[in-house]
């Protein structure tokens, strides 16, 4: 997935999810400040998406009702979405990535059914995740930033060096 970037931190008992807003067709910009970042369940989990803004709204309200079917519960409804991912043929072909958090777990959710938690609480998708995550890792390593200055940094490098990315950032913190 390419034109964005998405960024969860988990650093110090602290999650940030941080996405950029630039939306882009082909090699032109349509839009500067979208949200691809949002709270769900009772503002307790994260989420953010790279791909497909259409198939991403599908993905996220496939998301959400997981979480009410599974009280909130953010590993199994992600277990549940990547194997209803994996297993659909409609939801196989969405061209899309999440990336959800609460305040214990960091998972991120591919098209292809996997589901991943990173080991350090830091994971990115997107043409600037590259980036952003490298940066954050260095960052959460080598500095005494909390979770939210770790994302803001990062992403603003990403910025720096993504075309497809820029500094106009959401940023959601639990």
């Amino acid at each position: 997935m390419h034109a964005t970037t998405i960024l969860a931190v988990r650093h110090q008992d602290r999650t940030v999810l941080a996405g950029d807003g630039q939306v882009t067709l082909g090699n032109t910009v349509l839009k500067q400040s979208a949200r691809k970042v949002r709270r769900l369940y009772n503002e307790s989990i994260l989420a953010g998406f790279a791909g497909s803004a259409a198939d991403s709204f599908a993905l996220f309200a496939r998301f959400e009702s997981k979480l009410e079917q599974y009280r909130g519960n953010l590993e199994r409804s992600a277990v549940e979405l990547a194997r209803d991912w994996r297993t659909d043929r409609i939801l196989r072909r969405l061209e899309a990535m999440l990336i959800v958090a609460d305040k214990s777990h960091t998972f991120l959710l591919s098209g292809t059914g996997d589901l991943i938690e990173p080991d350090d609480g830091i994971v990115a998708v997107g043409s600037g995740g590259p980036f952003a995550m490298s940066a954050a890792r260095a960052l959460a390593r080598h500095s005494h930033l909390d979770a939210r200055q770790i994302a803001e940094e990062a992403m603003k490098i990403a910025a720096e060096i993504c075309i497809y990315t820029n500094p106009n950032l959401t940023i959601e913190e639990l």
